[in-house]
Parts: C-alpha cells; structure tokens; sequence
C-alpha cells in the first residue's frame, strides 16, 4: 500500500482529516511527567493511545526528539504506532533539504531507522535534494509550498521571471509537485491554514496532491477555510493540530483532554467538508 493509499484509507476508516502532531516540550508535561525528558515517550505514547481511531495521520516533529537526545524513544514511539494503529501513516515532520550522499542518508534515516511512511522537505536546493525520497516508492514526502509562519512570505512570495508569466516562487513549488517532479505519484505539498486564499491557489495548481496543512488551533488557523479551500474527494488533505491537542490539560487527565480536543477538531473539519 502507498503512502497515499494509506491516507484514503485512515480517512475513511476515522472519517478524519485531522493529523496529531506530536511536539513534545518536557515543560509543558502535567505534572508527574514536568521537565523529565525521559518521559517523551511515555507522554506521546498517551497521546497516540487516546487519539488513535480519531487522525489521518500521526506527526512527529524530529527536533523536539532530538533536542533532549531522544531519538531512541522517538523510535519507541514509532513502533508504539505502527503497533496500536497500523492504520494510521506517520508523517516525520523534519523539514530536510540537502543534495547527494547526505539526502541520501536523511532517506535513510526517515524511512529505514524510523520506519516513517512520509517526510517533509526543503525543495530550495532542487530536485536532486529530493530525488533520493523517491526511491522508497511506497513512500510519501510533502514539500515545503506555503508555509504558515509569517516570515514564508520573504521567499513564497517572491515573484520569478518565466516564460509562463510571473509566477509567485510557492505556486512554482505547487506545480513542480503536481508536474514534473511527481514521477511516481508521492508528493505532497505543505501549506499553511492561516493563508486560506493560498491553499485554495495551491489546490488550483495541484489538483490531485495530497496537502499536509499546520496551523489549525494554537495558531489559529481557520478549519472550516481549510477544508474548503483544499479538500476534494480525490485529493486529500491532511489538517494538523499539535499543541492545541497535546497540551490541552496539564493535569493527569492529559490524555482523555486530548482525546476530547482531537474530536472536536475532527468533527468539525468533518462537518466544514462541501
């Protein structure tokens, strides 16, 4: 099964478009597990265990792993996954970019060591940074597009001299992802649910791209927006909420809140489809 076949099929099954991020800050932790990095594990175990049957997907973020040297319970914690949920994709959020031997090594190190069904990328140095993802063919990967910080704009929004007119640079990276770099269907784009006129552009540009979309709750992205500038039957979308869910209590009922917050996000994003 594909990554993408493995999205409609957790979107079906959940009736979800909603994807877990998982961000774990030791700091934030209630108050049994608070500042103890040797508990990542366990609290994003409570968190995947309490919101399994209600996400598209699963999205962990590799430096919040990495900064406390947690890489080995970030590998727990695939398993764990893979074990309670096998019919959710897990998306490894780790934004690389780099040519050659070293891409070559970060696919090594996404798809074998960490067993991700997708990876997010740079596309700024070009296709021969991320040629070597696409070797995995079951495997997916969502290229930054328009990216929901505010600083996105500085490079996104810059305009290109071409022969197809001017292009903003993100709509470039849109149509290179439905085109020409997508030689066997895997790519995905990144786009911000705080600039809902650019998911409904990007959608324009790549219709049949599946979109990894940040942004909805802590950062205030607009659900209802979302899903109707970028859902369509034959194109899924996949709306993350990271902090809004995992933190939403800092008491020992930590995992029946999130739970509680993950379903109401997930009902909502349901009822916004057109």
């Amino acid at each position: 099964m594909t990554f993408i076949d493995q999205l409609r099929a957790a979107e079906r099954q959940n009736r979800s478009l909603l994807c877990v991020g998982l961000d774990p800050e030791p700091t934030r932790f209630p108050a049994r597990l608070k500042g103890d990095a040797n508990k990542i594990y366990d609290f994003c175990a409570r968190i995947v265990d309490a919101t399994a049957d209600l996400v598209i997907a699963f999205k962990p973020q590799i430096a919040y792993f990495a900064a406390h040297r947690a890489e080995g319970q970030l590998e727990r914690l695939m398993e764990h996954i893979r074990r309670v949920a096998p019919q959710v994709p897990i998306i490894l959020d780790a934004k690389r970019g780099d040519i050659g031997s070293t891409a070559d090594q970060y696919a090594i190190e996404a798809f074998e060591r960490y067993g991700a069904d997708a990876v997010t990328l740079s596309p700024f140095m070009g296709f021969d940074s991320v040629a070597p993802y696409l070797k995995y063919p079951e495997k997916g990967a969502f290229l930054l597009c328009r990216t929901s910080n505010p600083g996105g704009a500085d490079l996104q929004g810059q305009r290109l001299a071409s022969v197809d007119g001017q292009p903003l640079l993100y709509e470039h990276v849109a149509r290179l992802a439905q085109g020409p770099w997508n030689l066997n269907g895997q790519l995905g784009l990144v786009v911000g649910a705080t600039y809902p006129a650019e998911i409904e552009r990007v959608r324009a540009l790549a219709p049949t791209v599946p979109l990894l979309i940040p942004g909805v709750g802590a950062q205030g992205g607009d659900a209802v927006a979302t899903v109707r500038a970028g859902w369509r039957t034959d194109a899924p979308i996949v709306v993350n909420s990271s902090r809004a869910i995992c933190y939403a209590s800092d008491g020992d009922d930590f995992a029946d809140a999130a739970r509680r917050e993950a379903l109401r996000t997930r009902d909502g994003l349901e009822a916004a489809k057109p």
